[in-house]
């Protein structure tokens, strides 16, 4: 079955898989008991951590493991909500991942969000942000995150980070989409960065963060007293080492076919631009990830569409997984202006790496026929 639904949920990956289990076997032991065998256990997770450092370009002590990127999320606003002055204010990019915007209407309260202005295809305009920063009500701090989950376009999120370096403000980046399809080298420039293993081949309930440095050492308390005092809750070493194995792979062996990978995915959006008249691809002139496509469809629901390349072995997506249940066009759409009706008809198509050409043009042939199934018929959309 071509699965076109990679970011909502990637297949676990061998090598990912091979070391969960070989640390299952192996390393067991709870790497916080005071016993020779804990002891070993720790230095394999302080290793974990000094190889994550690397391909980040980041630091050891930096470096949080988590269960995901929402635990991540909520636990830099909650930080800011007890570290910032209390006028202070956090700049937001409207198209976030909704655990980012949740964390921040929940501990911060909409009083004190900024929404950052983005571009038609949701771009915060690094020359936008400088002048926010500079101007009277400048922000303690900023979220934006580096590839969108819904369109795939990208941020220039390095440019971001060092606006905010230069202006005294914090930077937040959820890497979750960028990670295991992009290099992640660089990312040690943001402050805070958040990931999920789930979304590049490791297993679920796994993840990171990095906290800031600071110049007196890396003191930024989060409770708990595993993960150097950081977080709480008993080290998954098993965790922890799938992800690594599943992210170094992608670094080492797979990020250098993402020219290919960007042929592929344009083919797909020429021939079904082509083959479905009025379709279109949403922010098609921007940089996006190779797998991610936002296809707004000529006619019908977008939930019928995906039932019915479904009912065709294509699995495909409304949009965000973390959205879907809830009422409403994605916010994301919204913020790049686009209208309701429009938002109702646009599906989510997002490929691994494992997926091949002619999973593409099946994909493709799917759509065309899948198209008299969908059509109402006086091709209205209606809520």
């Amino acid at each position: 079955m071509p699965y076109f639904d990679h970011n909502a949920t990637a297949p676990l990956a061998p090598v990912a898989r091979e070391s969960w289990l070989r640390a299952q076997d192996e390393a067991w032991q709870n790497p916080s008991s005071p016993t020779r065998a804990a002891a070993r256990v720790k230095i394999r997770l302080d290793a974990a951590r000094e190889q994550l450092a690397a391909l980040l370009d980041s630091q050891p002590a930096r470096l949080v493991f988590t269960s995901g990127a929402t635990e991540g999320a909520n636990a830099v606003f909650a930080h800011w909500a007890r570290a910032l002055p209390p006028a202070a204010r956090v700049a937001i990019s409207p198209t976030e991942h909704p655990c980012v915007l949740e964390a921040a209407r929940v501990r911060l309260g909409e009083a004190r969000i900024v929404w950052l202005e983005v571009d038609r295809a949701g771009v915060v305009a690094p020359t936008a942000l400088e002048k926010l920063l500079a101007g009277p009500a400048a922000p303690a701090a900023v979220a934006v995150m580096a590839a969108n989950n819904e369109t795939g376009v990208l941020q220039p999120w390095s440019t971001l980070a060092a606006c905010c370096r230069r202006a005294g403000a914090e930077f937040f980046c959820d890497a979750t989409q960028w990670l295991g399809k992009l290099p992640a080298s660089g990312l040690g420039g943001a402050d805070w960065v958040v990931a999920s293993a789930h979304k590049f081949g490791g297993p679920k309930g796994g993840g990171f963060m990095q906290i800031p440095a600071r110049a007196d050492g890396f003191h930024v308390q989060l409770g708990g007293a595993q993960e150097h005092g950081h977080r709480g809750g008993t080290e998954n070493l098993p965790g922890v080492a799938a992800m690594l194995a599943a992210l170094t792979e992608a670094e080492t062996q797979k990020v250098l076919f993402e020219t290919e990978r960007l042929r592929w995915r344009d083919n797909f959006e020429r021939a079904i631009t082509v083959t479905l008249p009025n379709t279109a691809v949403i922010a098609a002139g921007a940089e996006r990830l190779w797998n991610t496509i936002a296809l707004r469809l000529p006619h019908g629901e977008n939930h019928r569409w995906v039932a019915r390349l479904d009912a065709r072995s294509c699995q495909v997506s409304t949009g965000s997984a973390c959205a879907t249940a809830k009422a409403g066009p994605s916010h994301v759409l919204a913020a790049m202006g686009l209208a309701p009706d429009e938002a109702k008809r646009v599906v989510r198509v997002s490929a691994g790496w494992e997926t091949t050409e002619a999973d593409w043009a099946a994909l493709a042939a799917a759509f065309v026929a899948a198209a008299p199934e969908v059509r109402p018929a006086d091709n209205v959309v209606r809520p």
